[in-house]
């Protein structure tokens, strides 16, 4: 598959972007995703937005050297679990180690794991976000309270795991993950033609052809309509 990725500050923060994405193959079958918003009302959200993303490359590179020398065959939703637990493992260590708040811990989490040889996947929804699984796109709004991730770091994570929904992927055509920032496009101009950012970025495949393309939408979208994103915005797309 595919992998397209755009990450921008938004129109709303002057200093820093809150969000970060992360993705990486375990082996060329496996592939894993996932896009991170930090807590604005939280204490330098910008750093456990980002230091999920450092955390969950760490555990990724892990398992793709023990797969290289002993292959094993693992669902995505269990492989979802195992990637979990051990996220959760190593954000305790380091909260214990420098001291955090919790405060100093909010972020959301979209994370995604893609199995391109069963043609299936898994997903994790923490807080706010939105997904788009082969043109069907899900909003996942929380009215501004969402249920961060360091919420629940204290928590037993089997206790934790049993609450949180996974959300099957049966087809790998076209699956994206995105920040609660793509609900968020104001007008910084008038523009003579009407667009939804939303179905122009997670749906429609036009410039699919380049790298680039996810940048390139984005540059369309504020030269030729005038629209910016006005929070920050971490989009992951995949296409097969």
């Amino acid at each position: 598959m595919k992998i397209y990725t755009t990450l921008q500050k938004g129109e709303y923060h002057l200093l820093h972007c809150e969000d970060y994405l992360f993705f990486d193959k375990i082996n060329p079958d496996t592939i894993v995703c996932a896009v991170m918003d930090g807590c604005t009302m939280g204490t330098d959200s910008y750093f456990v937005s980002t230091l999920t993303g450092k955390i969950l490359r760490k555990i990724i590179k892990a398992k793709s050297y023990a797969d290289f020398y002993m292959p094993t065959a693992t669902s995505p939703s269990l492989l979802l679990n195992d990637i979990m637990h051990q996220l959760f493992n190593e954000l305790n260590i380091i909260r214990n180690q420098l001291q955090l708040e919790r405060n100093e811990l909010l972020t959301t989490l979209l994370l995604l794991v893609a199995d391109t040889k069963q043609d299936k996947g898994a997903i994790l929804v923490i807080g706010d976000g939105v997904i788009s699984i082969n043109g069907t796109t899900t909003i996942f709004d929380q009215e501004n309270k969402p249920d961060y991730l360091g919420y629940h770091l204290s928590e037993n994570f089997d206790t934790w795991w049993e609450r949180q929904q996974c959300i099957p992927v049966d087809a790998l055509q076209d699956i994206s993950l995105s920040t609660d920032g793509i609900t968020s496009f104001i007008n910084l101009q008038p523009s003579s033609e009407t667009i939804d950012p939303m179905q122009f970025l997670l749906v429609d495949h036009a410039r699919s052809e380049t790298d680039e393309m996810l940048n390139m939408k984005l540059k369309n979208l504020e030269h030729q309509h005038g629209m910016k994103s006005g929070d920050d915005l971490a989009v992951i797309r995949l296409i097969r």
